[in-house]
């Protein structure tokens, strides 16, 4: 059975919304699925795009193929989407979090020990600040008390 990656047709008519689903490629587009792992609704501005890229990337390791325009939201997805698509739900924060661990692991020796230098350098302020509220506190428990 070979399997593929492509939209299904939903919504009104010329008013479409797609579902992104896992399907035999015998089937017809609208018809039996194995898996449904999105959806795309390209009437929005911008437009909203939801992928479970973990199922997604299941089914390419099975051997499913992507059709052309599931290849490209695929990617968007991948990337954060862009001006034209939006990400919904848990691919966007998915996508951040990517980012964030990409560009901490993208730093290099010396930036990341600059990093840490810094972070020092400031711990003791904080520390510094927090003694000298905690002063400020007992100066005022010490006032209330006396009057």
């Amino acid at each position: 059975m070979s399997v593929k990656i492509r939209l299904r047709r939903m919504g009104k008519k010329k008013q479409p919304h797609y579902r992104i689903v896992v399907a035999d490629s015998r089937s017809p587009r609208d018809g039996r699925f194995v898996e449904n792992v999105g959806y795309y609704n390209p009437l929005s501005h911008p437009a909203r795009l939801k992928v479970d890229l973990d199922r997604v990337d299941y089914w390419l390791g099975e051997g499913a193929i992507v059709s052309p325009t599931v290849g490209s939201l695929v990617s968007k997805a991948r990337n954060g989407g862009d001006d034209k698509v939006a990400l919904v739900g848990a691919a966007a924060t998915a996508v951040a979090e990517e980012a964030s661990d990409s560009s901490v692991a993208g730093a290099d020796a010396e930036g990341a020990a600059e990093a840490k230098a810094a972070a020092d350098a400031e711990a003791p302020d904080v520390d510094a600040a927090a003694d000298a509220e905690a002063a400020d506190d007992a100066k005022a428990a010490a006032a209330d008390e006396s009057a």
